[in-house]
């Protein structure tokens, strides 16, 4: 039977047919779907960020504060003082620091507030006087009617407004959460901050851990230096405007520093609005001569902030190009209006600091594996190879 078996001949391989589709076009195209795909994530977390607004804008002021608070307390523990005493201490000292802060503006307001009484009565006669004259020839009879139509106007629409009441009233109801979420927020971050982060690095696959951890690492120690940086530079620019506004005599001028110094966190919007306030006040109640120099004591103070104080220490803080700055801002302010420009920057920083270290670490060096089941071992890993 093996006499007659056929000999086997061998298979020829069959040609590869080629893909009609071209190269350039898969890898764009397989590129595209994963961009897109990425970009959906994050429009679904940033739509429900915004829907949650109440819960994420008191988390994200709690976050912040804790990047000034976290560094405090560690520098109190490195001094020997027992952590309990060092987390009391930093959050007492900076939440006093804001009680006194509105304390003081609250009584400048009630002390100079007959003054600016009778300022703005005095203002509004002029107002009225000048409209009275050429080329605007409003008399005292149309205003007296527009005045008239107004308060008519609000009778009519007294149940709306007793809407905008209650509306007043449930704010004010969310005011108390979200004082409670930011208490609450603070004091966890202080207590067991890095356990909270390693809480969140279980959630994501083992693979995945020891980048995330790097990204944890960079974003906080960017948040921290950018929040330190705009502290100085919020308070530079407060004092600076405040004390020229001390010194024309314009009333407000705690207040108007407040305003400066808050206005510093939201880069060239926050430093717009802080001038305008103080030029503004100081048109009202001084007149056009204080305003011109209050108008030159703010742009000096915004050159110095520019072409000193961010040059020095922003851009070890901060390395973000200055054309994304002004695009995040506005980004922020068209999603979420003053939080979102407030945000936006510090938000911008941290993501391309954990971006740029979870693209730069290798889990086989911090791991030695690729892979580690705890990590609080891949933590301490990260700590020894950034000594």
């Amino acid at each position: 039977m093996s006499a007659f078996r056929r000999p086997k001949t061998a298979e020829r391989p069959a040609t590869p047919q080629p893909n009609p589709i071209p190269s350039g076009l898969r890898t764009g195209s397989e590129y595209t779907a994963r961009v897109v795909v990425i970009l959906i994530g994050v429009g679904v977390v940033v739509a429900l960020a915004v829907r949650l607004s109440e819960v994420t804008i008191p988390f994200l002021i709690g976050l912040v504060l804790s990047a000034l608070l976290v560094p405090f307390s560690a520098a109190l523990q490195r001094h020997r003082w027992p952590k309990w005493l060092a987390v009391i201490t930093a959050w007492i000292v900076v939440f006093a620091a804001l009680g006194v802060l509105a304390t003081i503006v609250t009584l400048q307001i009630r002390y100079e507030l007959p003054h600016i009484d009778r300022q703005v009565q005095k203002t509004i006669e002029s107002a009225r006087d000048l409209l009275a004259t050429q080329p605007f020839g409003i008399t005292e009879a149309q205003l007296t009617k527009w005045v008239s139509d107004l308060t008519d106007f609000v009778q009519s629409h007294a149940g709306q407004i007793g809407t905008g009441v209650a509306a007043a009233g449930l704010g004010l109801v969310h005011t108390l959460e979200a004082i409670f979420i930011i208490i609450f927020t603070t004091l966890f971050a202080l207590i067991d901050g890095r356990g909270i982060w390693v809480w969140v690095t279980r959630i994501f696959p083992v693979a995945a851990r020891p980048r995330i951890l790097a990204a944890g690492h960079a974003g906080w120690r960017t948040l921290t230096s950018f929040i330190r940086v705009q502290l100085v530079v919020a308070s530079v620019d407060a004092i600076g405007i405040g004390v020229g506004a001390a010194i024309l005599g314009v009333p407000l001028a705690i207040p108007i520093a407040v305003i400066v110094f808050l206005g510093a966190f939201v880069p060239v919007v926050g430093a717009i609005v802080g001038g305008v306030v103080a030029v503004g006040i100081a048109l009202l109640f001084n007149g056009w001569v204080h305003a011109v120099i209050m108008l030159a004591i703010v742009l000096l103070v915004q050159q110095v902030e520019s072409h000193v104080l961010h040059p020095l220490l922003t851009g070890s803080a901060v390395k973000v190009h200055p054309l994304g700055v002004v695009l995040g801002v506005a980004t922020g302010a068209a999603v979420g209006g003053i939080a979102g420009a407030f945000f936006a920057v510090p938000f911008i920083a941290t993501a391309n600091a954990m971006i740029v270290a979870a693209y730069r670490i290798d889990p086989y060096e911090v791991t030695g594996a690729g892979h580690d089941p705890d990590p609080r071992t891949a933590e301490i890993t990260l700590k020894t190879r950034s000594r």
